[in-house]
């Protein structure tokens, strides 16, 4: 199953409510991201440009970008960015199929 990195970024309201009401966000988004197949392998929260960092295994990215739309839709997040990742086994099989395509660049002379 594919991998993904997901940043998110809580909106002012977000962070306000979860200043109000402390909880662990990541379990209580575990229910929607395993609805549509996915797992979370690993999840941080952070500060800086994005407070919440995840790691997910998704069935397609279409079942990721779905994910992304419901908590951007949701309206606790000002931000939500997501991320494709190759293993290295991946990377790898990706750079010989890039030693093969033929592409040639644009040279001056």
């Amino acid at each position: 199953m594919p991998y993904y990195l997901q940043q998110i970024a809580y909106s002012t309201e977000g962070w306000e409510a979860l200043v109000e009401k402390p909880q662990n966000r990541i379990e209580a988004v575990r229910p929607a991201i395993e609805k549509l197949g996915g797992k979370i392998e690993n999840a941080w929260f952070a500060f800086g440009e994005y407070d919440v960092v995840l790691i997910l295994q998704m069935p397609t990215n279409v079942d990721a970008s779905a994910i992304s739309m419901a908590f951007a839709g949701g309206g606790a997040c000002k931000s939500v960015k997501t991320t494709p990742l190759l293993t290295v086994e991946e990377a790898v099989e990706a750079m010989k199929k890039a030693a093969g395509a033929g592409y040639r660049a644009v040279t001056a002379g």
